[in-house]
């Protein structure tokens, strides 16, 4: 094209300019003629495009007068032509509407160069309006890229605020407002997860769990706290799996998974059985990863988890004692004689099947094997808590069924082996 200043340039440029009114008007137009999703926005939304519409085309005028019209122009279009919208319409409109839009102003623009172009510049005004298009979908992108950027900064503030407030137990209102916010759906169930961090900028370590997230078809909400990373499942049939499919976000270390809870406004009680967990998950080596809250109940419990005693007191100690003391004693027996089945029939005088069919029992109603090492570590302690702590008679206690699955699971092996002896 001509050089800037040049006379059949500058009649271009002024005959542009002064049907810059007249493009953004056809351009519109056209858009609510082609674009089903345009004509559904609001009246505000609609003249914000009308603006941006008007502000492109003196951006083009401006463009071309720059030198961004030749074919070696490195000239780039200015982020200020979508100025003239609110960064509101960045929320509304995304960019691949963004880009739409572009692409029907562009196509009215072509179809009138013959008209705006002075006598032998069509074609250079017309791979001028090619270049200009390619120039305004980058400062589109750059808007949106800000954009996205700045929300999501936003968001992961909001995000740390929430998992804040679940770990110090706000109330239902601070939760649901903040979760509301971040357009939290609360899908039941509801569970908390805490691991290691991996390290790092905590927009990246968040940024894997959210794809990792969309890609099993679970909500989540996430915050890095010193070298912990917290996440909060919703909507995820199984925690405990889909804690699994997300362990590549985690660091090192235990993955702890707190108990399922019908909505957010109670998963401060999966946090703190998480948490809790987490503190006292290195006391178990060989745990598997993740593991319930729920299987570390005998470590939470000697690391002072108030309510990891309880559980062991009321639904293991107190429902024994509730059974029968036949239940406990054959326990106690058992215990003494190293888990030997015939010395622990010898010393209650009684035979070895009456002592098989009491551990079944202990197994059935507390959801611990006394066949199973790992329970068996769980029942001492439950004894030992029992034994220290005065046993206030419960009425409804938290079920066995609440119990973790790879709890009730041992239980069951437990109860197979005991057939085969």
């Amino acid at each position: 094209m001509s050089t800037p200043g040049g006379g059949e340039l500058t009649a271009t440029l002024r005959q542009i300019e002064r049907a810059a009114g007249a493009l953004a008007t056809a351009s519109v137009a056209r858009m609510d003629e082609t674009l089903p999703w345009f004509r559904a926005l609001p009246a505000d939304q609609r003249s914000w495009v009308m603006l941006v519409a008007q502000a492109g085309a003196r951006s083009l005028v401006q463009w071309l007068r720059d030198g961004g019209g030749t074919a070696d122009s490195t000239q780039e279009v200015s982020d200020e032509v979508f100025a003239a919208a609110p960064e509101a319409l960045a929320r509304s409109i995304t960019l691949q509407q963004t880009v739409a839009l572009i692409k029907v102003t562009i196509d009215v623009v072509e179809e009138q160069v013959s008209q705006l172009a002075a006598p032998g510049e069509e074609q250079q005004l017309r791979e001028a309006v090619l270049r200009f298009s390619r120039e305004i979908a980058f400062a589109a992108a750059r808007v949106y890229a800000r954009a996205a950027e700045s929300r999501g900064a936003w968001d992961a503030r909001l995000q740390a605020l929430l998992v804040d407030a679940l770990l110090r137990g706000d109330s239902p209102d601070v939760l649901a407002s903040r979760a509301a916010a971040l357009g939290w759906s609360d899908a039941p169930p509801v569970a908390v997860a805490v691991g290691r961090s991996p390290g790092g900028e905590v927009s990246a370590v968040l940024h894997v769990v959210y794809r990792q997230a969309r890609r099993i078809g679970v909500e989540v909400i996430g915050g890095v706290h010193g070298d912990r990373l917290v996440i909060v499942l919703g909507g995820a049939a199984d925690p405990l799996g889909a804690t699994g499919k997300l362990l590549t976000a985690f660091g090192d270390g235990p993955v702890v998974v707190g108990p399922a809870v019908p909505s957010l406004d109670e998963a401060t009680e999966s946090a703190r059985a998480a948490l809790a967990g987490y503190r006292a998950a290195p006391a178990w080596p060989t745990a598997p990863r993740p593991v319930p809250a729920a299987d570390l109940l005998p470590e939470r419990a000697l690391a002072g988890d108030a309510e990891a005693r309880r559980r062991l007191r009321h639904d293991v100690y107190a429902t024994l004692v509730r059974a029968g003391g036949e239940l406990l004693e054959t326990l106690d027996a058992f215990l003494a004689a190293g888990g030997t089945l015939e010395s622990a029939a010898r010393a209650l005088f009684v035979h070895p099947n009456t002592v098989r069919y009491r551990l079944r029992r202990i197994a059935e109603v507390t959801g611990f094997s006394p066949l199973s090492p790992r329970d068996v570590f769980a029942l001492q302690v439950a004894l030992t808590v029992g034994r220290l702590d005065p046993v206030v008679p419960v009425t409804s206690s938290v079920p066995t069924q609440t119990l973790a699955p790879a709890v009730r699971k041992t239980a069951q092996t437990g109860d197979d082996h005991r057939r085969s002896l």
